[in-house]
Formats: C-alpha cells, structure tokens, sequence
C-alpha cells in the first residue's frame, strides 16, 4: 500500500529536523519509540488473549483430532477389512427391537390410564344416577290458567240451561266482582 523507501525516511527526517529542531528531535524520537513499543505490547497481549480463549474452547483439541484422523486415514491400507466384519442388522435390530419393547410399554400404560379414567367417569355417572333415584326431585304440577270470571260464567251458562235462581245469584255476584250491570 504505502511504499515507504529511504529517499521518504530521509525528507521525513529533514522536515522534522527543520520542524521540530535538533535539540527537540532526540525527545520525539524516543516518544516515538515508547508508542511504538506500547503498541507491539498491546497486540502480543491481545495475540495471546486469543490463544488461550481458544485452548479454553478446546480449538487445540480439535485440531489435534482432525490432524490425528488424517493420519489415520493415510495409515488405512485395506479399507474393506472393516466391511468384510460388518453383520447386517445387528446394531439396527437391537434398537428397533428395543423402541419396538418401549413402544409397546408406552402404548399399555396409556391404555391403562384411559380405562381408569373411563371407570372412573362410569362410577361418577352411576353415582349420579344413583342419588337422583333415591331422591326423587318434586315436580310442579302445573295448575291450568285461571280463566277470568267472565269466561267461568260464559261456560257455565253453556253447560246448563239458565234458570230464574241461577240468573239471580249471577246478578248477586255481578256486584261483588267490581262490575256493573
């Protein structure tokens, strides 16, 4: 980026002389320096920050395993040895048989559990049941509307002929009922 050559190191040295002057250029040069030596510390101590989060990570142990299997990939000489070994089903038959096994297990306790909750609702049904039969609720009869007076009369006189003594107790009774005849 910056090509930095001695014709550049030496106007910079000439400018700085003419600056800053020959008595002052010794004390820049070693603030200089102390800057630059603040900062080449500050990076190692940065560097080695990052070096222990990363054997804290476990990133060494990791890179030893990967470089531990590319060995041992280069060190396989006959790769279908292992191949030759392998028994169909073995390992894949033992775990079905076993989820098959729990499986099952799950599958009985859950029906248990849904017979006890279907008797237990049967018993409460029956319970019920059984405390409505022996307490009979009282069931209201229902009494026929009243029909007003005038109606009693009207059916009255329908039923049986008007007589002169039936006549005269209607009048009797027409003035108690709040009427006027």
């Amino acid at each position: 980026m910056f090509g930095l050559g001695w014709a550049e190191i030496l106007v910079a040295a000439v400018v700085g002389l003419i600056v800053i002057g020959p008595k002052e250029l010794p004390v820049v040069f070693r603030k200089i320096g102390q800057l630059v030596g603040k900062a080449k510390a500050m990076a190692r101590d940065f560097s080695r920050a990052m070096n222990e989060a990363a054997d804290d990570a476990g990133v060494k142990d990791a890179v030893e395993s990967v470089n531990s299997l590319k060995d041992g990939v280069r060190s396989v000489s006959d790769p279908t040895t292992k191949w030759k070994d392998f028994v169909p089903g073995s390992e894949t038959g033992k775990l079905s048989k076993e989820r098959a096994e729990n499986a099952k297990k799950m599958h009985d306790a859950m029906g248990e559990r849904a017979q006890k909750r279907i008797d237990a609702e049967n018993m409460a049904k029956a319970a019920a049941e059984k405390k409505s039969a022996k307490k009979p609720s009282p069931v209201k009869k229902s009494a026929p509307p009243k029909k007003p007076e005038a109606a009693k009369k009207s059916a009255v006189a329908q039923k049986t002929p008007a007589t002169p003594k039936k006549l005269a107790a209607q009048k009797k009774a027409a003035p108690k009922s709040g009427t006027k005849t």
